[in-house]
């Protein structure tokens, strides 16, 4: 089976009705975020290359069909108009590293109906999880305040493939490296390591622990000096340090307790030691207000090593996402249901200075000053353009970042810039709401049981 099997069962039994009524025009579904999580004040567009992989080799082959088959409960022959069905149809989105505001499409798939609805789930899982990641790497990089900050959420996140995108996506928003080794091979991101707790437990001492790690990795190392008493370990690894002259690039690490106070005593400990070259790390439970709080204290920490609240995004672990058809086979459509209404159409979102941004119809001129976000990605099932490299997402992200208020940056209460719709779009919008509004009514009209009254004999007249 392929990956056009994970997928939610009803696209499987929306897309046989579909195919069975010939209804396989186009179909434009845009995908958004309705609000933003608490304590938000952007978004990172993340999530799209993946996205763009699977459409490019979304095709029902037979395995699937047998899944299929059996999932609905219905006889292969039943589901063998299937095979064969991939994706063919145009994308437009925002490029990875851009940062986005509620209500604005991060992408747009134009294609048949039955090929646009079978790839909702994918899509909407691979951009609502990596562009909530990213998003919350985003906010470490701007809490440590130039300081590095590295990945260490391999362990603790979701799943192998989450923790490789968590690898991913704090490099493209500036992490210094990961603790990932299939990630930083793959992506040639640094890799970055220490030792664990049980290294040391496992000598009788502690400066054996230190001098064996040592000798096995000439050059800079960097000592967990908190498995018992971290000052006497500070202590204990300077003196190592110090006696195979491993000073320089070298670190020790804390990983526990009061990290600002602990490291305020391991750099007096180091200092007077003669080590002011030898770097202190900090880890264990960290996520951007943690850091915040650190460096607001001064603390003298040199890097930042953030794991399990970053790689899960702990305080905001998902987004209100949403993918909704917005136009088929030319007729513009919305959802008016309470609190979840739609915009009708394909769209564009411009860009104005101050993230002033304005989301308008696909057809739509920009505005003055404003510059369209969704590019055309993927046209006829094939991509546009080559795959676009870390360094190419992190700098879009970086000029954007750099652009965005600092209101929406702040690390507590920050204030999100909103998107307004333009006038063609608020016109469209009224005309579909109205439309939808009438027919309904009609329906219900059609609908209604006959009233029928008695006669003056009792029999009924109508």
């Amino acid at each position: 089976m392929s990956d056009v099997t994970t997928t939610d069962l009803y696209e499987v039994t929306m897309v046989m009705s579909y195919l069975r009524e010939g209804m396989t025009g186009p179909a434009t579904f845009s995908l958004f975020v309705r609000d933003l999580p608490p304590e938000r004040g952007f978004l990172v567009a993340a999530g799209l290359e993946s996205v763009l992989d699977y459409l490019s080799g979304l095709r029902v082959g037979q395995e699937d069909v047998d899944a299929f088959a059996s999932a609905v409960r219905r006889p292969r022959r039943d589901l063998q108009f299937l095979l064969g069905l991939e994706f063919t149809g145009d994308v437009r989105a925002v490029p990875e590293g851009r940062i986005v505001l509620a209500g604005e499409p991060l992408l747009e798939v134009t294609a048949p109906l039955p090929q646009a609805q079978l790839a909702e789930t994918y899509v909407v899982n691979q951009l609502s999880h990596q562009s909530t990641i990213a998003s919350k790497a985003a906010r470490c990089v701007l809490a440590a305040a130039g300081h590095p900050v590295v990945d260490f959420s391999l362990r603790r996140t979701h799943g192998p493939q989450a923790g490789f995108q968590a690898a991913r996506l704090g490099a493209m928003v500036g992490f210094a490296g990961t603790s990932n080794v299939a990630a930083a091979t793959a992506l040639g991101i640094p890799a970055v390591g220490t030792m664990a707790h049980s290294f040391v437990e496992a000598f009788t001492r502690e400066e054996d622990a230190f001098r064996a790690f040592a000798r096995s990795h000439p050059g800079p190392v960097t000592l967990l000096v908190d498995t018992y008493d971290t000052d006497a370990g500070v202590r204990v690894a300077a003196r190592v340090l110090r006696d195979l002259d491993r000073g320089p690039g070298s670190a020790v690490r804390l990983d526990s307790g009061d990290l600002g106070a602990l490291a305020v005593r391991a750099r007096s400990i180091l200092d007077e030691e003669g080590l002011p070259e030898v770097r202190i790390v900090a880890s264990g439970g960290l996520d951007e207000y943690a850091l915040d709080d650190l460096i607001r204290s001064g603390a003298p920490i040199d890097t930042y090593a953030v794991g399990t609240r970053v790689g899960v995004s702990a305080d905001a672990p998902y987004l209100d996402s949403a993918y909704k058809m917005v136009e088929y086979e030319g007729r513009p459509v919305m959802k008016l249901s309470s609190a979840k209404v739609t915009a009708p159409g394909p769209k564009q979102v411009f860009r104005l200075p101050g993230y002033t941004d304005v989301i308008g119809l696909a057809d739509e001129q920009p505005p003055a000053g404003g510059g369209p976000l969704l590019e055309t990605v993927m046209r006829g099932g094939q991509r546009t353009g080559t795959r676009p490299t870390l360094d190419e997402c992190r700098e879009r992200f970086t000029a954007d970042l750099g652009r965005l208020p600092s209101a929406a940056r702040r690390i507590r209460a920050p204030v999100a810039p909103r998107a307004t719709a333009s006038k063609r779009l608020s016109a469209l919008t009224a005309r579909v709401r109205r439309r939808i509004e009438e027919q309904t009514a009609e329906n219900a009209r059609s609908s209604a049981p006959e009233r029928t009254v008695s006669g003056p004999h009792g029999s009924a007249a109508r």
